[in-house]
């Protein structure tokens, strides 16, 4: 679709500030998904489209993160091949139930992860070594197989998920963590995206426009979480979780 400078500048606007909040935690899908609907993108287009955006941010953001030595590059592809094997399976998947109830229970999972969040907070700005335990590893295959079914279905909240496995299965601090789930994100995206693409949703004119925003947006998160440490993402992410949840279950 041809876009009125208006709307290329909502997009790009929009692209930053999503870009920020994915890299940073996650769940900024749940912003940009409307507004593309809202230029005119039909649902499924749009979500399409927004994988564009989604990985010029990844790009940018792993880059970033390489540069800074905050990378775990082997932890990141162990962990990204059942990802890709859920996103692939995410992409084609028809999900049974009614798009409510898959809002209201993503809501109330994002709501739970505020408590260990909040109250066991330690783990989550140091981190625990937790590499060696075999039946972890087993565990490990399951949660980021569904983590990518999920990234592959719908995307929104994905990076909130990631984190939170990265943290208390993987043991990385949210520094870490963030790192490794912008990279994981950067290998599974295009998988999920060319499932779009061979279906035709995807609107190049429209990603290529978000993906500007994202990858500034990226860009100053990976930049700026690194700088101000794990006690500042903590604080962002209670904060986005906590806003991300409460816009699923009542708007």
């Amino acid at each position: 679709m041809m876009l009125s400078w208006e709307h290329i500048v909502l997009v790009v606007l929009v692209g930053i500030l999503t870009g920020f909040i994915n890299t940073l935690s996650g769940s900024g899908s749940l912003i940009s998904l409307p507004i593309l609907m809202f230029i005119g993108l039909p649902p499924h287009v749009a979500n399409g489209t927004n994988r564009v955006g989604i990985l010029m941010q990844n790009l940018v953001g792993t880059g970033n993160y390489h540069r800074q030595g905050m990378l775990d590059i082997p932890m990141g592809i162990r962990v990204a091949i059942p990802a890709i094997l859920g996103a692939i399976t995410g992409a084609f998947v028809v999900s049974g139930l009614s798009a409510r109830a898959v809002e209201v229970s993503v809501a109330v999972i994002l709501l739970l992860m505020l408590i260990p969040l909040w109250f066991k907070p330690k783990q989550w700005l140091e981190g625990k070594d937790m590499s060696g335990a075999a039946h972890n590893k087993a565990l490990r295959f399951l949660i980021f197989f569904a983590v990518g079914v999920y990234g592959g279905f719908i995307q929104a909240g994905v990076g909130i998920f990631l984190l939170s496995a990265l943290v208390l299965n993987a043991g990385y601090d949210l520094v870490k963590a963030n790192a490794l789930k912008v990279f994981i994100n950067l290998i599974f995206t295009p998988f999920a995206l060319g499932v779009f693409i061979w279906q035709g949703h995807v609107d190049w004119g429209v990603g290529l426009v978000l993906a500007v925003g994202n990858g500034i947006g990226a860009w100053f998160a990976s930049q700026w979480s690194v700088a101000w440490g794990p006690a500042f993402v903590r604080y962002v992410l209670a904060v986005v979780i906590l806003g991300s949840g409460v816009k699923l279950l009542f708007f």
